[in-house]
């Protein structure tokens, strides 16, 4: 068997493992590269095998760097089944037709703009997005299921986002199975709305994440005092607006769950909230139609918003000429808005309106790639350019890493101390290089784990797991 490295391999995003065995062929994730000025051209570029050749597709959850590259997938000549948790096939419902508009969008606004020279035709359209979520197929948590003879898998509750899975797979080679996990993303364990990463207690092979795997979360109750101060001093001393860039799926609906707590608790003003992105009103819809999946503390508060209670201000905008009249508020509301990372979307626009005025506040809840508006910002960028024109930066800029879906470090070591038997061999990927060495280094020294950091192309041979090639 092989295990080809083919996406987030010392870098974040673009998550894609090919495995090979006698008899099969299949993919976990198909991610979207996003970040930098290369990630177009990147995302071009053909797969390195041929799609055809390929038998399924084993999905961890539906956040584009995981599943945005599907629809060029199929497009390319896959004909297999995409399997994934049932809440993941919803999203995706949503997620894959809205990245295949910006797709088409971005190549029809690059053509004009070059007047048709060397622009790049869309990654994919909606009718190629439409043609992939034929191929999608819902199977639950923890049912075991064989997507081809001679495989077994099983979704796991990674606790990341809605749907997301911790998968386990065992390929059966001459009568003897290996099994390798894949963590997925894993969410911060005791956090609100979701439950925690389920244990694993035995792999031969682990690939996990390590995106946060250099450093640790603030104390929650730290962070939430420090949400409530930006809020309360933006909107009511200052007199600005609070811009919040979230991705749509998980990270709006973890914020609104904090807004909606702290303002019934009376810790918080009652705010004007507007979430501004079509996909994370549908996303919102479609967590409320997945109660199963919250944890108590997350039930108990949809009955509190039945009764009414305290509730802030919630407005969901629809269309365009919604989103541009929100750019006449001058003051008081909390303006929630995609893309998570400012590379694309209506959150552009609201930047472009609110990082000029010193009363404002820019909220980054999680994670900013390499690249990205938004790590230039909560880097210092004094000036950045937002469709074409030169915007100066006096905005205040928080970074409020305790509101991230993503475990801290001392989260993913937990979780990989709850192998019972430790892995043969682990894989540390799904972080920026340091970060993924970081925590590399912490797995060697503290569970005495075999851990490689693998660049973007190595294979692993097994069951000779020593002989990694590139």
């Amino acid at each position: 068997m092989k295990l080809h490295f083919l996406g987030a391999a010392r870098e974040v995003t673009g998550s894609c493992f090919l495995v090979e065995g006698l008899n099969v062929r299949f993919l976990v994730d198909c991610g979207m590269v996003q970040g930098g000025r290369t990630a177009a051209a990147r995302n071009h570029e053909p797969f390195p095998f041929d799609p055809a050749s390929i038998d399924f597709v084993l999905l961890t959850h539906a956040h584009i760097d995981h599943s945005g590259l599907l629809p060029k997938l199929t497009r390319a000549g896959f004909k297999g089944a995409i399997y994934a948790t049932p809440a993941t096939v919803d999203l995706l419902g949503v997620m894959l037709p809205d990245s295949a508009h910006i797709q088409e969008s971005d190549a029809k606004r690059n053509a004009q703009r070059l007047r048709g020279k060397d622009a790049l035709p869309p990654l994919y359209t909606l009718q190629d997005a439409s043609d992939c979520l034929q191929q999608v197929r819902g199977i639950e948590y923890d049912r075991e299921f064989a997507p081809r003879v001679g495989v077994r898998a099983r979704f796991r509750d990674a606790g990341h986002i809605l749907g997301s899975a911790i998968i386990e797979v065992w390929v059966t080679e001459y009568g003897y199975p290996t099994k390798l996990v894949f963590s997925g993303d894993l969410g911060q364990p005791a956090r609100p709305i979701l439950r925690d990463p389920t244990t694993i207690e035995d792999a031969d092979i682990l690939v996990i994440e390590s995106t946060y795997g250099n450093r640790q979360h603030k104390d929650f109750s730290a962070t939430e005092e420090e949400m409530i101060g930006i809020v309360e001093k933006t909107l009511f001393e200052r007199g600005g607006n609070v811009i919040v860039p979230a991705f749509a799926v998980g990270r709006t609906q973890e914020i609104l769950y904090h807004l909606h707590r702290l303002t019934c608790e009376g810790r918080l003003r009652q705010p004007k909230v507007f979430v501004d992105s079509p996909m994370a009103t549908q996303a919102t819809r479609i967590t409320r139609e997945h109660l199963e999946l919250f944890d108590e503390q997350a039930k108990r508060l949809v009955g509190w918003h039945a009764r009414g209670e305290n509730l802030p201000y919630l407005s969901f905008t629809a269309s365009a000429e919604e989103s541009m009249a929100l750019n006449r508020i001058r003051s008081g509301a909390i303006i929630i808005s995609a893309s998570g990372m400012c590379d694309a979307g209506r959150i552009r626009h609201h930047l472009r309106h609110n990082l000029p005025r010193r009363e404002c506040s820019i909220l980054f809840p999680g994670f900013q790639a390499q690249g990205t508006l938004g790590r230039r910002l909560i880097e210092g960028a004094e000036r950045v350019r937002i469709f074409g024109e030169d915007i100066p930066v006096r905005a205040a800029i928080h970074s409020v890493d305790g509101l991230s879906a993503h475990a801290d470090q001392k989260a993913l070591l937990d979780w990989a101390r709850g192998f019972v038997q430790p892995p043969a061999q682990t894989f540390v990927v799904h972080g920026e290089l340091s970060a993924a060495q970081a925590f590399a280094e912490l797995l060697q020294q503290q569970l005495g784990w075999q851990v490689t950091v693998p660049e973007y192309g190595h294979v692993l041979r097994w069951p000779d797991f020593l002989a990694v090639e590139r």
